[in-house]
Parts: C-alpha cells; structure tokens; sequence
C-alpha cells in the first residue's frame, strides 16, 4: 500500500497523508517526481519516452515521461526521482545528476479506467537528466514499462498538445523541459 502526503497548491505536505488509490478515487491532490532524459542528436533534442506497461491500472500502453512515480509520506522530491529512475529504467544515477527545472499542477484529470473514476491532481516536480544513456543497456522494470524510444521533442509536443490516443504526458510537463532546453513549445503555425 503506498501512503503519498495531502499537499497544497504550492506542494507542501499539509501534515495529512493518504494511500494512492484513495488519492485518485477521491481526487486528493499529491505530489510526484518525473525526470525527462534528453539528449542533442544532430542539433535536435530528443526525450526518452517510457511506454507504460498494459497491466498498469492507469493510462496502460501509452507514451509517458521518461520516469516518474508517487513521492511517498515524508519523502522528498529529489531522492524520490533518483529512486525512480533506478527502480524503472536501471540507472543509477546521483543527485546531482538531476537538473530541477520546475513543477506544475496538473489541476484535476479525470479518466476512467476498467468503469472507475481516475482523478489525477498531482503536483509535478520535474527534472532533468543529460547524461549518455543507451537503451539497450536499460533495465526496463516489468510491471511498469513496456519500451523505451527515443522521440524528438517537437514530435512528443505536437501529439500532446493535439491530445493524440497513446500519449499520457501533461502539457505543463513537456513545455517546462522546452523551456528549459531553449524550445519553442507554442505549436501554432
């Protein structure tokens, strides 16, 4: 059973705790670390996209940060996204190796997955990871990720701003990583 703190609008622990599925059942807001790894490929940044495992109970199969998952009651953001990124893709990286470049609020969204309400309101904490990763050298954890792919980043933001099927990022998500690696994230023509 994982217990997350109930959070602010700025995401301070308010002294109250839940467990997830309360917390998504009953729309209590939480907070959640993710990490974007980027790299520069021929004057192009490309993301690292997870596609999330089918036996997930939320957003199953779909496109999704690089790592991200729950901070639990009395963790910090930080060491939370340094866990992630161990536990889901295998690397194991320092604290300092991550970059933090801002958190959103994702308000409140509603899905409903196998007939039951899902209200995602979370608070995000985003970071940044730029060392060399390769793929093949990952180690995918089973129940959470299916793939990996390497997605220029003008393609990840276009279908998710077009709110494309098969893609489970937040717009707030994908334009702090734009606007910290210098992007345009207005997609208007």
């Amino acid at each position: 059973m994982e217990i997350l703190d109930v959070v602010d609008e700025t995401g301070a622990p308010t002294g109250e705790t839940v467990e997830r599925a309360e917390a998504h059942r009953e729309g209590v807001r939480h907070r959640t670390a993710h990490v974007w790894i980027a790299r520069n490929r021929n004057g192009r940044i490309q993301l690292l996209l997870q596609k999330r495992c089918m036996q997930k109970d939320s957003f199953p199969g779909c496109y999704d940060t690089s790592s991200a998952g729950h901070i639990q009651a009395g963790d910090e953001p930080l060491p939370s996204a340094v866990r992630e990124l161990s536990e889901e893709l295998g690397i194991e990286a320092q604290e300092e190796d991550l970059t933090y470049i801002g958190r959103f609020d994702s308000g409140e969204i509603l899905a409903n997955f196998d007939g039951r309400p899902f209200h995602d309101r979370e608070i995000g904490f985003v970071y940044v990871y730029q060392k060399p990763v390769e793929i093949g050298k990952l180690l995918l954890q089973e129940d959470e990720v299916d793939a990996v792919e390497w997605m220029p980043y003008e393609k990840a933001l276009e279908a998710v701003k077009r709110h494309e099927d098969g893609y489970c990022i937040k717009d707030q998500d994908l334009e702090l990583v734009g606007a910290y690696l210098g992007k345009k994230t207005d997609t208007r023509k």
